[in-house]
């Protein structure tokens, strides 16, 4: 995985602003007996795009559950546009749609050449480890959030 060193001015295939932009592989333990990427590959890339989130705005994992966190999500809608085959070149886009004190709406865009292979929308949550009840985030910890906002998408 990598971070894409965005496409001339970080726009998606659709214009917009996406400002977190993975590049990822297709192995090939991710084709399903049809010949292209399983759709559960296609929920392993949003969790990877979200860790990669938490870890650009300082709050990975560890340090969130330290501070008493668990990210969780609560829904997860996925539209598959085409299909995905060994050897494509594919392109994870993240933004936050929504950002609330006890939710995050997110939007991503996974692409191959320039192509829309599919989108999703994500609500996470951030619950207790202990008790497993939603947790309200400070603002401070909002507003590190605050440059991965959706921008037109």
């Amino acid at each position: 995985m990598t971070v894409a060193a965005d496409q001339a001015d970080g726009r998606g295939t659709n214009g917009a602003h996406w400002p977190l932009q993975l590049d990822l592989e297709i192995r090939t333990f991710d084709i399903d007996f049809a010949g292209h990427v399983s759709n559960i590959v296609y929920i392993q890339w949003l969790e990877i795009a979200r860790t990669a989130l938490l870890d650009a705005v300082g709050l990975p994992i560890p340090h969130l559950l330290d501070e008493g966190f668990a990210p969780i999500v609560a829904r997860t809608e996925i539209e598959y546009r085409r299909p995905l085959q060994l050897g494509d070149p594919v392109r994870v886009a993240l933004a936050i749609a929504k950002m609330r004190s006890l939710s995050a709406f997110m939007q991503v865009e996974i692409s191959s050449a320039g192509e829309v292979a599919a989108t999703a929308r994500q609500l996470g949550l951030f619950v207790s480890p202990t008790t497993g009840k939603p947790r309200r985030l400070t603002s401070e910890i909002r507003d590190r959030f605050a440059p991965y906002v959706l921008d037109g998408v």
